[in-house]
């Protein structure tokens, strides 16, 4: 037998639905989180599209593998660089990037990883700082069904 012809394949955003992966209490008494549709997840690439609700703050954090980001709408500032629709972020592996500041209106970003997504927190006491100024308190981790290669949660 030959062998066999690579197939294209198509995922539609539409046909899936997001789930909560990070979330948030912030003082004014809501509820912000972080939003995932996994288009694709192997153990050599990761495609999310994410979405950010408004006024999210994430960990300054890198990943142990080059990715990009593409901001698709709203506004979130990585570092201190804000970024609008139409911003690419070019991560190489083991970079580290933040603390991330959602705008008022939220963001919604697509997300390329060739490698292991999993984050790597790269300075605790300034995300600690951060949450306590803003009256910030971290929730539990929402479940999220992943393959057992994926290994455990780094955030």
């Amino acid at each position: 037998m030959g062998e066999q012809q690579p197939q294209v394949s198509y995922i539609h955003a539409e046909d899936m639905d997001f789930a909560e992966v990070k979330s948030q209490q912030h003082a004014d008494g809501r509820r912000v989180s972080v939003w995932l549709k996994l288009m694709e997840l192997t153990q050599e690439r990761a495609v999310y599209h994410t979405r950010y609700d408004p006024g999210l703050v994430l960990e300054r954090h890198g990943h142990n593998s080059d990715h990009f980001i593409f901001v698709i709408d709203g506004e979130v500032t990585f570092d201190e660089e804000v970024c609008r629709a139409g911003t690419l972020i070019k991560l190489p592996h083991l970079a580290t990037f933040g603390p991330i500041k959602v705008s008022d209106e939220g963001a919604e970003i697509l997300e390329i990883y060739f490698g292991d997504s999993r984050p790597a927190p790269a300075d605790k006491a300034e995300h600690a700082a951060i949450l306590e100024e803003r009256g910030i308190t971290e929730l539990p981790h929402p479940p999220l069904d992943l393959p057992d290669w994926f290994g455990p949660r780094t955030d």
